[in-house]
């Protein structure tokens, strides 16, 4: 989805911004990562492919795509590439929006961040793009993501052996709820 380069959303943990070209080349390095392509269902790809996707993702009505930055790096003084901790996406699909997320920097997991960032972009995407659905795909080993998609109100709608995977959903009155406790 194109968004405004300017766009920006800030909360008390992070702050989010539009994922950029500038962005390509520290996401390409986290990437490289093979347990964080396994928990985030990744392929590996060269840094000229993963330019050619930020492109591509940039500009597609159905995506959404920002990049975490640590409010606490920003607000001591640290540039944008320095802050970037994770990534967090929209995948819309008849109505419906697929959320991923990923704290890649494991120093900056279990601090808030996830949660903070996931309740920014669904209250962006219930209020701006008007999503009343929320889903997400999650690995059966990935523990903490399910207890904190969990603990934001999701539910588990299915489960997928073949894929190794569980999806969970939010619907419009648990998004209200959840997004107002930002």
């Amino acid at each position: 989805m194109h968004i405004d380069e300017c766009t920006k959303f800030t909360g008390r943990k992070v702050i989010l911004v539009p994922y950029l070209k500038r962005h390509v080349v520290k996401y390409h390095t986290w990437m490289e990562d093979q347990e964080l392509r396994r928990l985030t269902a990744s392929e590996r790809l060269s840094l000229e492919e993963e330019y050619e996707m930020q492109g591509r993702w940039h500009e597609d009505n159905d995506k959404c795509t920002f990049i975490i930055l640590a409010r606490d790096l920003v607000d001591g003084g640290a540039d944008e590439i320095a802050s970037m901790v994770g990534d967090i996406n929209i995948f819309i699909n008849s109505g419906v929006g697929e959320l991923t997320i990923m704290i890649a920097d494991s120093q900056w997991r279990r601090k808030g961040l996830a949660e903070e960032a996931v309740l920014m972009i669904m209250r962006f995407a219930f209020q701006v793009i008007g999503l009343r659905v929320f889903e997400v795909k999650i690995a059966m080993d990935n523990v903490s993501s399910m207890k904190l998609f969990q603990k934001i109100g999701f539910v588990m709608t299915s489960q997928c052996n073949k894929f190794r995977e569980y999806t969970l959903s939010i619907k419009t009155d648990s998004i209200r709820e959840a997004i107002s406790r930002l």
